[in-house]
């Protein structure tokens, strides 16, 4: 019986950090925003959804979508927002399935979906364990005005687009303070591990 868990946090909460510690304990992880990107490369059918819906405007001149620009209509605007995430939702999710199943059917014996919007996407139901990442709401906005140059303005809009860490504290089997050091975040993830009996022997 194969164990899934799904890694969920918030923006600049330190969750790619626990997710590499997850791959280096030898652990498969499953990305959401791996498989985001994978769905609308060029020739893809979200690809193609995506221009019709926004234009070739979006594109940069390799015929790549460019995310920035993307993300600047999309995140100002719940409507537009709503638009994109019903093209690229249902062919992510039908990918990351894709990829479970296959580690399933190869007998590992944990899975990790490393899934930002686990709670927002109502996608709880995909996994056995719900982990959550969390940190305090000023070191959150720091952290992502620092690692992306934003303001404190455009950072604030991003936090606003997901649910409040607490909230996903709340609903969380198990939780990480990510609030210290790296060792810190290291020695809790690694308890929980073991507490679930996630790792190979």
């Amino acid at each position: 019986m194969t164990l899934t868990i799904g890694l969920t946090g918030g923006i600049a909460s330190g969750k790619s950090t626990v997710s590499a510690m997850m791959r280096e304990l030898g652990l498969p992880v499953i990305d959401a925003d791996e498989a985001a990107r994978a769905v609308v490369r060029p020739g893809e059918d979200a690809y193609r959804q995506i221009i019709a819906a926004f234009g070739p405007g979006i594109l940069q001149t390799n015929g790549e979508i460019d995310r920035a620009k993307l993300g600047a209509i999309v995140f100002n605007d719940e409507e537009e927002r709503k638009k994109l995430n019903a093209i690229v939702h249902p062919a992510v999710r039908q990918k990351m399935l894709a990829e479970k199943e296959a580690l399933v059917r190869s007998g590992a014996k944990t899975v990790v979906l490393d899934i930002p919007l686990l709670f927002e996407s109502g996608l709880t139901s995909w996994v056995d364990k719900v982990l959550v990442v969390y940190v305090d709401d000023d070191i959150q906005l720091r952290r992502l005005m620092e690692r992306n140059g934003f303001t404190e303005e455009e950072a604030r809009a991003r936090i606003r687009a997901q649910w409040p860490l607490v909230e996903k504290r709340k609903r969380a089997d198990a939780v990480i303070n990510n609030n210290g050091t790296r060792e810190e975040t290291r020695r809790q993830l690694l308890a929980i591990l073991k507490q679930w009996d996630a790792l190979e022997k």
